[in-house]
């Protein structure tokens, strides 16, 4: 019993020191040696009454004022006049409109009816020609429409400002406008203020207020209506007195916070005292928690270890929880003193909940500990887990969340059918009835769509297994909206993709044995001329007019054979990524004046017709200068090798949203094939027949570059008109 007892006040010790601790933590910084007008609540509300002073106080809002400032755009007399339409519509629209009252008015033979509804007509059409025939006239429409905007508004700020004086009434106040000398004051201080404060020249008050009024659902002008009702700068006091404080909620705060920070002191030094306490004399110790409360122990080491875990959680949040409405409590005690004797109460309910919590959590971790604390007892208990048992039982079950949810379904629709059935037998009358109607249009239909839904995955496995066969020909068929009909879809897609893939494989074996081919015959052509040359080269006899031959054709076909390396070497790096690219902010159309300008000559030689369209103001990127030189270099020797005599080349530069694209058209000489994709594969030309001296990488390496400056390079073939764009991101 003497072990119980020690146990327990352990325990309320360790409960109340929380209880210091976690209020101290919450309301130390408004209460510890603070009074209530230094603490945050007060400094906020004193805060919110300034700004509001100054706003319906010290500076209002002038009705007259706020006329004056009023004006009339262009651009709302051009809304107002056009928002139903042009003249013509405006016109129209207000003829169809009174054209049914005054045929029936005709009809009727009511010649005085016919008269008013045409002058109302008349009316309004004069008024809409005057609309567009002066803007004067629209003006001071708009501005009358202002001015009823500003008396709403007016009438607004009245009413909030008997709320902010009915609002704040316990404060009173004294300012002078520096300015002009203007008093503003409410009440009469006295000699012992409960609070004052004073603003001096140093600290004084300047208010610059501007008001913003909303167009009060008049479409046509602008969103709001700003107005600067003026500046000021005053000094003075606000304070409050004990007679403010009578018959207001401000005075249960006052005295409420004064109890509340005696409580929240007692509370923090017993708190002090049972942290001593609890090590001083009770001294816990482990060994004081075994063997007490064995029926307990006994109750709660039968549930899973998650369960007991789950418990733990839930003791420690209602702990804290608790401990946190303690403070809150302490805080309320006298501001509610109508219901003191329930708030009593519920301190001492948190109080009791917070101790249970606590006992919960300590005793639970040991019993929990003690119970699990190898490893192998702990992968017991991890298996006799509730969770895990669960998890284990239903994992396959619901691999598929539908498929488990209409397994479920129908086990439960079959058990409610075999109790319906039991419970229709022994009960008979009435209940044979509700039986049968459940029976029919309940458990019948979940079983019908229950066997469809087998003999459809039936289908659907013998159809796989074709698929498994290799026959992928036949298409399964998608029968509904179930899981089964989502699953032959799939498979349909899978089917589809295996097809794509084996036909992205041929043409990859294709494309390799092309790649082999045009490699193989572009560096062996210069190879074999250089072989070819060099044993001509050591026949004694040549002339040295005939020796300086062939060492010029020797020169031409190493350096062919050389650029044809480098760039191989280049769109191979370029492709693996392996590559760093310097950017800088650089002007793209000087960038293209200079690569036309290297080409100038080549193209006064040519029998092309060149046309350029640039921008005129620089357009700027971040990109690589030197490989950007490549691309545009690449696509103009492109045009000059590969387009049609006599026909016009398009070089274009401009920006087309966040991007500047670069565009090369002409017309080839050679026939085009309609797979645009592989003009950029490494090796492949236009000129199918390899005679003329290009590489086959300009469009690779142009694409390769494109990727690095995250842009894009697309070719568009129309019959023999070829045109390729590169865009990169642009800098506004």
């Amino acid at each position: 019993m003497k072990a119980k007892s020690k146990l327990l006040l352990i325990l309320f010790l360790i409960t109340w020191s929380a209880l210091a601790v976690v209020t101290f933590i919450n309301h130390s910084h408004n209460y510890l040696f603070k009074s209530y007008f230094e603490a945050g609540e007060f400094q906020s509300t004193k805060d919110a009454f300034i700004e509001k002073l100054e706003d319906y106080v010290l500076v209002p809002f002038d009705a007259d004022k706020a006329k004056g400032q009023l004006n009339v755009s262009v651009e709302e007399i051009e809304n107002y006049r056009n928002y139903y339409g042009s003249l013509t519509e405006q016109i129209e629209n207000i003829r169809y409109q009174y054209i049914d009252q005054i045929t029936q008015a005709e009809e009727a033979k009511d010649t005085e009816l016919k008269e008013v509804l045409v002058a109302e007509r008349d009316t309004k059409i004069a008024d809409i020609k005057k609309n567009f025939e002066s803007n004067e006239y629209v003006e001071e429409k708009i501005r009358k429409l202002k001015e009823e905007a500003v008396n709403k508004y007016a009438a607004e700020q009245k009413r909030e400002r008997q709320d902010f004086i009915n609002e704040y009434s316990y404060f009173g106040y004294r300012f002078e406008n520096i300015d002009t000398g203007e008093i503003f004051e409410s009440g009469s201080q006295q000699s012992s203020n409960l609070y004052q404060e004073e603003f001096n020249s140093i600290s004084a008050l300047s208010v610059n207020n501007t008001f913003h009024i909303n167009n009060f659902g008049n479409n046509y002008m602008n969103d709001e209506i700003q107005i600067d009702v003026g500046t000021g700068k005053f000094i003075g006091t606000i304070y409050i007195t004990k007679s403010m404080l009578k018959n207001t909620n401000f005075a249960n705060e006052y005295e409420s916070y004064k109890v509340a920070q005696i409580i929240f002191y007692i509370v923090w030094i017993t708190g002090v005292l049972a942290i001593v306490g609890l090590f001083t004399f009770a001294r816990p110790s482990r060994d004081i928690f075994k063997g007490e409360y064995d029926n307990l122990q006994n109750i709660y080491l039968r549930a899973p270890i998650d369960v007991q875990v789950v418990l733990m959680i839930v003791a420690i949040t209602v702990l804290f929880a608790a401990l946190d409405s303690l403070g809150y409590t302490i805080r309320n005690l006298f501001y509610y003193s109508a219901d003191t004797l329930s708030i009593s109460f519920d301190f001492l309910v948190f109080l009791l909940v917070s101790f249970l919590s606590l006992f919960v959590v300590i005793m639970g971790s040991i019993w929990t500990w003690n119970s699990a604390n190898t490893e192998e007892k702990m992968k017991k208990q991890v298996k006799q887990a509730m969770l895990y048992r669960l998890a284990d039982g239903m994992r396959d079950l619901f691999l598929n969340r539908s498929i488990g949810m209409q397994a479920v379904g129908i086990m439960i629709v079959a058990f409610l059918s075999g109790v319906g059935f039991v419970g229709a037998g022994v009960g008979g009358g009435e209940l044979v009835v509700i039986y049968i109607l459940l029976l029919f249009f309940i458990a019948l239909p979940a079983t019908l769509v229950f066997l469809r839904r087998m003999g459809y995955l039936n289908r659907i496995m013998k159809q796989t297994e074709e698929m498994a066969a290799g026959r992928l020909t036949t298409e399964i068929k998608v029968k509904g909206k179930s899981v089964f009909a989502k699953h032959a879809a799939n498979l349909n897609d899978l089917r589809e993709g295996v097809r794509n893939s084996m036909t992205e494989q041929a043409k990859s074996e294709r494309m390799k044995t092309e790649l082999i081919t045009n490699v193989s015959h572009d560096l062996r052509t210069p190879l074999t001329s250089i072989i070819t040359y060099t044993d001509l080269l050591k026949n004694p006899n040549l002339t040295e007019e005939e020796r300086k031959q062939y060492i010029d054709v020797l020169d031409k076909k190493s350096a062919r054979l050389k650029t044809l390396i480098e760039d191989l070497f280049e769109v191979s790096k370029m492709a693996s990524g392996n590559i760093e690219i310097t950017k800088q902010r650089l002007d793209l159309t000087q960038l293209l004046k200079q690569s036309i300008g290297e080409h100038e000559e080549e193209f006064a030689k040519s029998n092309f017709d060149l046309r350029v369209l640039m921008p005129e103001q620089p357009l700027f990127a971040y990109v690589d200068g030197q490989k950007m030189w490549r691309v545009i270099d690449n696509l103009i020797v492109n045009a000059l090798k590969y387009s049609l005599e006599g026909t016009r080349i398009y070089i274009t530069l401009k920006q087309s949203g966040s991007s500047a694209e670069f565009t090369v058209k002409n017309i080839s000489k050679y026939e085009l094939d309609e797979n645009v994709d592989e003009l950029t594969e490494r090796f492949k030309r236009a000129d199918a027949s390899r005679h003329t001296d290009g590489s086959g990488l300009g469009l690779a390496i142009a694409q390769s570059i494109a990727d690095l400056h995250n842009g894009r390079l697309s070719i568009d073939v129309d019959g023999d008109l070829f045109k390729v764009t590169v865009s990169v991101p642009a800098e506004y």
